[in-house]
């Protein structure tokens, strides 16, 4: 038996062991048992998610979903989303694509191939509701923050846009109506990290109206030196600010008005190259400018030919108001509305290094507009919500790539300079419900359905300036250099069903069996790095064919699980397996010639994985909690679509050689804490975790040097509390043992052979003083 065999039957039987352990509380009287309420449950400090779109206990939801509440994010010490990296199973989130403020999230080896806005992410982001339809500005402070719920599996019969690969959802604190409430910290750490944090609520009108802000503050040194300047790069600097209004006139009626912004002023975010990097000269075929790894083993050097004050700038705000309204005690109607607008204007040296290849500034302008529109019920034994949503967004770029290096001829160096003006517009309409129809107090069936249309409008023209004459004053306009008809289309439209079922049996109060199945749709576009036809023109069929737009990515996703608590709350304990079906998914790899970026459906994907969690309290002071996530991903079908890739993925047309990126084997969260009491002195609390991530691939087509070869990393704190609970002093150490390991990666290849890859932070300490009252 093979190892993947031995994981997959050990996995499958610890889900069974699972069910069985929920099974001989059949014996209880399940219908007299029946489950707290939502209410009750908050009251025992009981996490209560709303995965469909009402408040229920975390054990009592159908769904593949990890919630993380204020305490756990300051166990873990989280200052951003980027902080919950393997927290969750099969969890990859980190910083990404050579920006400091982007987010790179993959759920079960799904996320978002590109960095460009032509393509849609797969894990989708909400705050209170509020679908953030980019990843450039998606790396959130967590500072107000009430719980995060990581959903894992397609989405879209009950949240805003279509999913395949999961959703994030942030829900903020809201202001209390009837109490005072306020909370700070001040966290000073390594390289000169300052993060400080304020929340204040307060009623302004007893049980009517009550006011929420909340503000932070991360500044910190940054973590790379070039050796040739002794500039420092992989800096912090961030302000983020916000504002909840909450109204409530009646007792049906809550109205909830906020606004926020954020601003981020950093350095260069540099990674260091893992290939030579190369200069075309067309009379001496290809130079190494740079070689791989320049300073050796990565040490936190790296070098960019930026000589200025170029770095990283965005400005990302939004207003969103909330209205509930509940018109009989089992019909409430929630009106979403919301503005966004991003601005990002990034310098980013993609080849990382003294060479001028791949250093580009990309000036962003982003604003969306979102409405949805929710009806929810919930009867006796007829429960759920129907929807309808829409989202308008507008998204330019400017982007300017400044490659002297790339070109030569003989011994004449030549200059390059590309630079690139785009706009796209999308409409996404949806009309989407789901119910529940409880046959017995144990036994529900749970329904969904959606219909989703999208229209997308792009237009793209660049333009090239050389001192070499064939190299100088090269145009594309997108759609006008393309043949007739196709030089007048810039428009797509997709659309598509995407049903959903879940089968539930609660043999208890306190556990559960599902089996569930479900459809995810992304759409399709256009290829944002087009710079001429060569980019456009793919083999499809054994022919040569110009291929203007890329079609949507589907899933079918199937899954069975169960959940159980039981020891009198003592143990927790959830597990599934899962198979996904992906036709059609959506690749950008790297090209056959220089400065080629094809994009395309390259063909079909099936995901096997499982996933454990579990929560022990062996006493009342002291906790464990862990989880597992496994991936057996393959590619089925992998079409390149190029007539003579120089690296590919199926070099015979017959086997394909590759798997697919950002999706480990295996993932592990082993965390503890426990705390001592002493008494009207307070207590004092000892505990940190231990993460796992397996080796993953960085790039689509497994460029050798884009290959994290699975690390372990390891954190700890030690916190006191005050006996009344109103302060605190913690502190903490991330990356205990100094793992050097990898979290992103640039390919750019087809540019002087780019291959970037990204690292995780060093060993860093931190003490933070706090209060809450």
């Amino acid at each position: 038996m093979t190892m993947k065999l031995r994981a997959r039957a050990l996995l499958l039987a610890g889900s069974a062991g699972l069910a069985a352990f929920a099974a001989p509380a059949v014996a209880q009287d399940a219908a007299a048992d029946t489950a707290a309420t939502a209410s009750e449950a908050a009251d025992s400090g009981e996490i209560v998610v709303t995965a469909r779109r009402r408040e229920e206990r975390l054990i009592d939801v159908p769904v593949a979903v990890t919630a993380f509440d204020q305490a756990d994010l300051q166990r873990v010490q989280a200052v951003d989303l980027s902080g919950l990296q393997a927290a969750a199973p099969n969890l990859n989130l980190v910083q990404g694509r050579g920006s400091a403020a982007s987010a790179n999230i993959f759920i079960r080896g799904l996320g978002q191939p590109d960095a460009l806005q032509t393509f849609d992410p797969a894990v989708g982001i909400y705050v209170d509701g509020v679908y953030l339809s980019r990843i450039q500005g998606a790396l959130l402070g967590l500072f107000d923050v009430e719980r995060i719920e990581v959903l894992r599996g397609p989405q879209g019969t009950l949240y805003g846009k279509n999913t395949t690969g999961g959703a994030i959802s942030i829900v903020s604190r809201k202001p209390d109506l009837a109490t005072l409430k306020a909370a700070g910290s001040a966290l000073y750490g390594s390289y000169d990290q300052i993060v400080l944090n304020g929340y204040l609520s307060a009623p302004l009108v007893t049980d009517k109206v009550a006011l929420s802000l909340a503000g932070q503050y991360d500044k910190r040194d940054g973590l790379v030196t070039d050796p040739r300047t002794g500039r420092k790069y992989n800096d912090r600097d961030s302000l983020t600010l916000r504002g909840i209004l909450r109204v409530q006139p009646t007792e049906r009626l809550e109205i909830l008005a906020s606004g926020d912004y954020n601003r981020q002023r950093n350095a260069l975010t540099l990674g260091y190259p893992t290939a030579p990097l190369l200069r075309t000269n067309f009379t001496l075929g290809a130079q190494t400018l740079v070689p791989a790894q320049p300073y050796g083993r990565y040490d936190y050097k790296a070098s960019t030919s930026f000589t200025g004050d170029e770095g990283q700038k965005l400005d990302h705000w939004g207003v969103n108001l909330t209205a509930n309204y509940e018109l009989t005690d089992a019909i409430t109607l929630t009106s979403i509305t919301a503005w966004r607008k991003l601005e990002p204007d990034l310098f980013i040296d993609i080849d990382a290094s003294q060479a001028e290849l791949g250093d580009v500034f990309v000036g962003i302008d982003q604003r969306q507009f979102s409405q949805e529109l929710q009806l929810k019920w919930d009867a006796d034994r007829f429960s759920g919500v129907f929807g309808l949503f829409y989202l308008n967004e507008t998204i330019a770029s400017h982007q300017e790539a400044y490659a002297d290096d790339l070109f030569a001829f003989g011994a004449l160096p030549l200059t390059f300079l590309r630079t690139i003006d785009d706009r796209q517009n999308t409409k996404s309409y949806a009309a989407f419900g789901q119910a529940t129809y409880d046959f017995t107090d144990s036994l529900s069936l749970t329904a969904g359905l959606r219909y989703t249309k999208e229209k997308r409008t792009y237009d793209r023209i660049t333009t090239t300036a050389s001192t070499l004459a064939a190299l100088n004053g090269l145009t594309f306009r997108f759609p006008g250099n393309l043949p007739a008809p196709l030089n007048l289309d810039n428009d797509v439209s997709f659309d598509a069903w995407t049903p959903s079922v879940t089968l539930s049996y609660k043999p208890s109060a306190d556990s559960q069996i599902y089996a569930s199945a479900s459809r995810g749709f992304k759409a399709g576009g256009f290829n944002g790095r087009a710079n001429s036809l060569a980019d456009l023109t793919l083999v499809v069929n054994g022919t040569s064919q110009l291929v203007t737009s890329f079609a949507p990515e589907t899933v079918w996703t199937y899954e069975t699980g169960a959940k159980a608590s039981f020891a009198d709350g003592k143990v927790y304990l959830a597990a599934n397996v899962f198979y996904s079906d992906f036709k059609n998914f959506q690749a950008r790899v790297g090209g056959g010639g220089v400065g080629t970026f094809p994009v395309l459906n390259a063909g079909k994907m099936s995901i096997w994985g499982a996933e454990v969690e579990a929560v022990v309290k062996p006493t009342k002071a002291w906790t464990v909690r862990s989880s597992l996530g496994y991936l057996d991903a393959q590619y089925e079908e992998f079409n390149d679509g190029r007539r003579a890739p120089a690296f590919s993925c199926n070099p015979t047309g017959t086997r394909i050689t590759c798997e697919p990126a950002f999706a480990p084997p295996l993932t592990v969260n082993l965390a503890s804490d426990y705390r001592i009491d002493i008494g009207d002195a307070g207590s004092i609390t000892f505990g940190g975790d231990a993460r796992f991530v397996d080796k993953h691939f960085l790039s689509v087509d497994n460029r050798p040097g884009l290959v994290e070869d699975g690390y372990w990393l390891v954190n700890a704190f030690l916190r006191y509390d005050d006996a009344a609970r109103k302060w605190y002093v913690q502190g903490g150490v991330k990356n205990l043992t100094k793992t050097l390991y990898k979290t992103d990666g640039q390919e750019f290849s087809s540019v002087g052979n780019i291959q970037t890859v990204y690292f995780g932070d060093p060993r860093t300490w931190n003490v933070m003083v706090g209060f809450a009252f």
